[in-house]
């Protein structure tokens, strides 16, 4: 039988409310396909010379409707698409239950909603869908919230070493558990720390997502419910970079929890960004060169701000607010210096036998270069200027493998550990 075949493939085990989710995201995606179409009709009209006076098409600079019967024909297809949309999403709510929250649903429930977030968070996000994720501190897929007393409690007696666990692009919390690994569980087995791990919106800027990380993290130290000795944070991708973001706003905001940060530990992350998303703007770029294939490049710039961030590694908003986040040629990001008071770690990995080679630096683990996740840069005030003995390579390691492979275990046990453990 097909392993493909729709007998054999599992059933995904949404909830009431994603389906109302998904049905206005596609309400939305249809709109925009509506919206795409009349683009394509405005400027081959516009071009072969119709014009205005055909009433299929206007000159107006920036213009991309039509006028006229056609013009009416786009808007009355556009207001039956809103009209059924918003009856369907009233039927939805109807025989959606009122109840808690999304804690406890399936892990492949939980992984193709943070996919979803990943390619598409922002809108989700601001068009107040009920997909968006909300961040939370989780254990088990349960949120923890010590400020809630009759709420989920951590496993086990909960410690004064907090440890923060922060996932990547389109992954969630439940991810960190891989090939029967999870670095969380690790260190709380060998260094008696209490792993808590970020659940978020990864489609949302880096700092959006940053400035809310701090504030969890403040309420986290505030209610800890015996007193924090020490606080450190593991970012994987992406992650790294809204630690690195929370890390920022929280010296703004002269946050207390910054002066528990003991650790920043940082693997596979893009600091000087990712040339995936380079290339999607180079192919948005290639599209805009003609207007007749121009109104496609809508299809890529449909991706989310978080994806966009990753183009240089933006972590402040001065870094996106005020342009076309799709526009960003160049890498003029402002400086975001690592805490001072904290000890910062780099990880990074090559698909390579060997990191000295062309290939190993260019291609890195598949998705990050090895000197972007190194934090090296040629402009001296962007450069993360790190220690030898805070950077580590690991050799036939791809992106997401940094979650389970050997050597990683390793690092951060000794990276993580106390001065007078690792002396030992």
């Amino acid at each position: 039988m097909n392993p493909a075949s729709p007998s054999t493939m599992p059933a995904l085990p949404l909830r009431r409310a994603d389906l109302r989710g998904l049905w206005r995201l596609g309400v939305d995606g249809s709109l925009g396909i509506a919206n795409l179409v009349e683009a394509m009709h405005h400027t081959i009209a516009t071009r072969v010379g119709f014009g205005a006076g055909a009433g299929t098409g206007t000159r107006t600079e920036g213009s991309q409707r039509t006028s006229g019967l056609t013009g009416l024909i786009y808007r009355s297809v556009r207001g039956g698409m809103r009209l059924g949309g918003h009856a369907g999403d009233a039927a939805l709510r109807l025989i959606e239950p009122d109840g808690p929250g999304l804690d406890g649903a399936p892990p492949e429930r939980d992984a193709f909603v943070a996919a979803l977030n990943g390619l598409f968070g922002d809108h989700l996000a601001a068009s107040e869908n009920p997909l968006a994720i909300r961040m939370a501190l989780r254990q088990d897929g349960a949120t923890l919230d010590p400020a809630n007393p009759g709420g989920p409690l951590p496993r086990g007696a909960p410690t004064g070493k907090l440890l923060v666990l922060v996932h990547g692009l389109c992954m969630n919390d439940r991810q960190w558990a891989r090939r029967g690994h999870d670095h969380g569980d690790m260190l709380a087995r060998e260094l008696g720390m209490t792993p808590l791990y970020l659940h978020y919106n990864s489609g949302r800027h880096v700092s959006q997502n940053g400035r809310e990380l701090a504030t969890l993290l403040q309420r986290l130290v505030a209610h800890w419910p015996v007193p924090v000795e020490e606080l450190a944070i593991v970012g994987h991708s992406m992650g790294g970079l809204v630690a690195r973001s929370a890390c920022h706003q929280a010296g703004l905001e002269d946050h207390a929890w910054l002066r528990h940060l003991t650790k920043l530990v940082f693997l596979g992350t893009p600091h000087h960004g990712a040339p995936l998303e380079r290339g999607g703007r180079r192919i948005d770029l290639l599209l805009g060169l003609s207007p007749y294939v121009a109104p496609f490049a809508r299809l890529g710039k449909a991706r989310s701000a978080g994806i966009t961030d990753l183009r240089f590694g933006n972590l402040q908003d001065a870094d996106w607010d005020g342009r076309d986040r799709h526009a960003q040629h160049r890498d003029d990001r402002q400086p975001t210096p690592l805490p001072r008071h904290a000890d910062s770690f780099v990880l990074a990995a090559t698909l390579a036998e060997r990191p000295g080679r062309v290939h190993s630096a260019v291609i890195g683990d598949g998705l990050v270069p090895l000197a972007s996740a190194l934090g090296e840069h040629r402009d001296d005030a962007l450069a993360l200027h790190l220690p030898a003995a805070h950077r580590h390579i690991v050799t036939e390691c791809g992106h997401l493998d940094l979650l389970c492979h050997p050597q990683v275990q390793a690092r951060l046990l000794n990276w993580l550990a106390a001065p007078e453990a690792r002396s030992r």
